[in-house]
């Protein structure tokens, strides 16, 4: 009688592995400020990027994918809670000191709650900006088992900080006190991700990398990347902050070679994609494992960024801060062996608040608050009955007010709010590049989008768009 309990136990145990490593693990790679163009895959000319190339050519490239807006943190915040920017509970980028920004609220049901509640182990590395250290919106207090990086997006404009965090721990980093250039600080973020591949490949895992590059300033180490570009490029040197009060508080640092740099740092968020992919491998979770790369927002001009040279929006128009497609459409790869397709280019449009029913299907779990957002599984798997959505909507506090809605073909643009207002009008389909604003050819179609615009949003009182 013991021997047949204990061989049923083995028999019972045996199913409840199997059915742990037959739930997918999930890794999401958010690169920092990177453009639709900056990949060789998307078009990119100056440079290479060979792991993110192959992993294009393992699964699909989509050309109409949209971040949460075009700054970090409230894009994030999309991303993290399935609402676009009306409904985001952060809508801007809002400091607060000493360290961090404004705080997810603690009822917030994020992705990694999701994830948690389909009993996967959970963890972030990188960079946060969602709540500063000890807040309701601090990593430990948002369903996340473990998070190493940076709690505070604006520190995390330099490269070499006196100290990260290690979930609730301030991990010092003396050797690049007093200006000194010890430790970089994404190799470090680095080594923990590879690090949690390696501990944690028994269980089923959702695995968020928010890689600090390429956004400014911009610094690399003295290695063979950037060995192999510095003196390719005609460089028009940037003098930034080398000392004073924002010396690594958020102030960039002079650099006399930013076109190299950005170029090296790319390449350098291709190499750990690379190591991602191969760690993957040696614990023999690759094959089970869906992987995401895609970016915040879209090319930064700061610190001598130069997305002019490097065509980082390809044909699109705007950068980082703008509504235009330049500053929120995305590069974009999704790949899973056997279940994504491979070597696909898909124009399918959607969003980061479509990530939040995405996965709660993959998990076959309800969303137990309202999301803006519909699941693209039915298009990853190929098995038809995608769902298309009504329209997109995206906001953006500074610089005036701005606010966007594409429906179909069409994009309204609303600009300078505070100041009085303007409207733009485009068709992307015959105008992608949002040259021909067609505002008074078309008045019906723009009142019409005007009337989502309003409808949209739902007021806060901490972010009064009006």
């Amino acid at each position: 009688m013991k021997l047949i309990i204990f061989a049923a136990g083995l028999t019972l145990a045996a199913h409840s592995a199997l059915n742990a490593q037959q739930k997918p693990n999930v890794v999401f790679i958010v690169a920092d400020d990177l453009g639709y163009g900056d990949l060789s895959c998307y078009g990119q000319e100056k440079f290479q990027t060979p792991n993110i190339d192959r992993l294009a050519l393992n699964g699909t490239r989509f050309t109409r994918s949209y971040s949460g807006t075009t700054v970090s943190a409230p894009s994030r915040a999309s991303l993290m809670t399935g609402l676009h920017t009306g409904h985001t509970p952060i809508r801007g980028n809002k400091e607060i000191e000493p360290e961090g920004q404004f705080p997810l609220p603690a009822t917030t049901f994020t992705l990694f709650r999701l994830f948690k509640n389909a009993g996967y182990t959970t963890a972030a590395f990188g960079k946060w900006g969602l709540g500063f250290p000890g807040s309701s919106g601090d990593p430990v207090n948002q369903g996340i088992d473990q998070f190493f990086g940076y709690n505070c997006q604006r520190l995390a404009h330099n490269y070499y900080p006196d100290h990260l965090w290690d979930n609730s721990t301030k991990v010092k980093l003396p050797e690049n006190e007093r200006g000194r250039f010890g430790t970089y600080s994404q190799d470090l973020i680095q080594e923990k991700t590879l690090d949690f591949i390696d501990n944690h490949n028994k269980k089923p895992f959702f695995l968020f990398v928010p890689v600090v590059l390429p956004h400014a300033e911009l610094v690399v180490p003295e290695d063979s990347i950037i060995q192999q570009l510095r003196g390719k490029f005609d460089e028009k040197p940037y003098k930034g902050v080398d000392s004073g009060s924002d010396f690594r508080k958020g102030g960039y640092m002079s650099q006399e070679h930013p076109r190299a740099t950005h170029a090296a740092m790319v390449k350098r968020i291709d190499l750990y994609v690379g190591q991602i992919i191969e760690k993957l491998k040696e614990n023999g979770v690759y094959e089970n494992t869906l992987i995401i790369f895609t970016s915040d927002n879209g090319p930064h001009r700061e610190g001598g960024g130069d997305p002019d040279f490097f065509n980082s929006n390809g044909i699109y128009r705007g950068y980082k801060r703008d509504l235009y497609e330049g500053g929120i459409r995305v590069p974009t790869i999704i790949s899973w062996p056997g279940k994504v397709a491979a070597g696909k280019e898909s124009d399918f449009a959607f969003a980061f608040w479509d990530y939040m029913p995405t996965f709660a299907e993959l998990l076959g779990k309800k969303i137990p608050t309202h999301s803006d957002g519909i699941s693209i599984m039915p298009i990853l798997s190929g098995r038809g009955g995608q769902q298309e959505r009504d329209f997109f909507y995206f906001e953006f506090q500074e610089m005036g007010g701005r606010q966007a809605v594409i429906k179909g073909d069409w994009k309204l643009l609303h600009l300078d709010i505070r100041k009085g207002g303007k409207y733009e009008l485009y068709n992307l389909a015959s105008d992608p590049s949002e040259n021909h604003n067609l505002i008074n050819l078309f008045p019906q179609k723009a009142t019409e989008l005007k009337k989502i615009m309003k409808s949209a949003r739902i007021d806060d009182p901490a972010w009064p768009l009006f």
